[in-house]
């Protein structure tokens, strides 16, 4: 299994909305009414078809490459870049157990609030880590 996966997708602009699709990966399909909403839905089919094809053991095809695409006027050619251990970790997370120290009155207020620590760590580091991506 590779950590990152960089495949063509071809959008084709309709009056309706882009349609997506992915000469390498037969079956992955998506749509989106905008180039920001269509690049976003492309990496996450793109994810998940991939995901499903390394559980289901099928073997992954090399990723065309976009020069040798012949595509209509009204599609063009997008690389889509996808990293795994993020989408593995979407589709089935896996817990690590953490031990931390904080106030004790702190404490105490979030547990008579029934706040979940862990649900609170999660979150505030994914909002952190949006703000300062991890590099590779």
């Amino acid at each position: 299994m590779r950590d990152r996966y960089i495949f063509p997708a071809v959008f084709n602009y309709a009056d309706d909305g882009i349609s997506v699709s992915f000469p390498d990966l037969p079956g992955c399909f998506t749509c989106g009414d905008t180039d920001e909403e269509a690049v976003r839905m492309a990496e996450e089919a793109v994810g998940l078809h991939l995901y499903g094809m390394e559980r289901d053991g099928d073997p992954i095809p090399e990723p065309s490459r976009g020069d040798r695409l012949a595509v209509a006027p009204n599609e063009c050619i997008f690389l889509v870049d996808v990293w795994m251990p993020q989408v593995r970790e979407d589709v089935e997370p896996v817990y690590v157990k953490k031990t931390l120290t904080i106030p004790s009155d702190l404490n105490e207020a979030a547990k008579r609030a029934n706040i979940n620590f862990s649900q609170v760590l999660a979150s505030s580091l994914r909002q952190i880590l949006k703000k300062r991506p991890v590099r590779n």
